[in-house]
């Protein structure tokens, strides 16, 4: 067991590639051990593997979803708690990077080595971890679509600007969503087009950082709408705001979705597709310490 090592897993294709040889001499100078992943899922593999040896940093170098592989894989190894993480983005979108103040690979690299640590909150889907967010219907199916240039500029927003094809298509879920928040239970009925909930994605308001340490998720729950209004909003960036009616928002430390026919809803955790005709997520709350950079605001207003 090699308690007390430190060790980077690298996802040389991520954002496009090209940067695996930069981050690894940077890592290899300050004294990580660098894996590179090889395909689909390496990355739950190597993080197993970083778990069952001990490992005490894990630099993760790539985009959200290799971030959620990583977790998938420590949370398998029932080490999460037990290891410090940090992020070098070298993804597309970056969004867990941008919530916690890291911005390119150096930065990247030099927060892994000496930034400071907090302890965050995990999202866990049935019990699979997430960090970001995990998103039902419309979204999930069609941000396949996105391009990678239209999800750096929008992000979660991207499926929609690039998706009014497949919105003319898309049948609008018959869901329910049950969520607990400070004040009681409240649930939710009807027809959506997406149900999203964030851990570090803050919906109430474009462009403001979440609180990854509330023990709260950010959930909004997205109306049938005519698909014309539906991509215009998206265009303003006002789609998930509280410039839209047709948008109801919730805070809550769990949040169950489930197809009102019995039918199966494709959901994206991180990123990651599975199909469920119901589904509970929870705040995993301080589950995770995760190394940050200098930008980062613990609880933002």
């Amino acid at each position: 067991m090699q308690v007390g090592s430190r060790r980077a897993i690298v996802n040389p294709i991520s954002g496009g590639g090209g940067h695996a040889d930069y981050a690894r001499r940077l890592l290899g100078a300050r004294g990580f051990k660098v894996q590179e992943t090889a395909g689909p899922e390496d990355g739950v593999e190597l993080a197993l593997e970083a778990g069952r040896d001990g490992v005490s940093e894990l630099a993760v170098v790539g985009g959200d979803g290799t971030v959620n592989e990583v977790l998938r894989g420590l949370s398998a190894a029932d080490h999460l708690g037990e290891v410090t993480l940090s992020v070098v983005p070298a993804g597309t979108a970056n969004i867990l990077a941008r919530q916690i103040g890291v911005v390119g690979i150096e930065q990247g690299v030099e927060v892994a080595d000496t930034g400071d640590v907090r302890t965050i909150d995990l999202g866990m889907a049935d019990g699979q971890p997430f960090v970001v967010s995990c998103i039902a219907g419309f979204p999930a199916e069609a941000s396949v679509a996105a391009t990678s240039d239209l999800k750096a500029r929008f992000g979660t927003l991207a499926f929609l600007v690039t998706g009014a094809q497949e919105a003319l298509e898309f049948e609008p879920l018959s869901i329910d969503v049950e969520v607990a928040t400070d004040d009681g239970d409240e649930r939710w009925s009807g027809e959506a087009l997406c149900v999203l909930v964030g851990n570090a994605r803050k919906f109430v308001e474009q462009g403001g950082q979440a609180d990854l340490e509330d023990g709260l998720f950010d959930v909004a729950v997205v109306e049938r709408m005519p698909t014309s209004n539906l991509v215009a909003e998206a265009v303003q960036h006002r789609l998930l705001g509280s410039g839209s009616e047709n948008v109801t928002h919730f805070q809550a430390a769990r949040v169950t979705v489930s197809d009102a026919d019995g039918e199966p809803i494709t959901f994206s955790r991180d990123g990651e597709l599975s199909e469920h005709e119901r589904l509970a997520l929870d705040v995993s709350s301080g589950a995770l310490d995760l190394r940050v950079g200098a930008g980062y605001t613990p609880h933002p207003e």
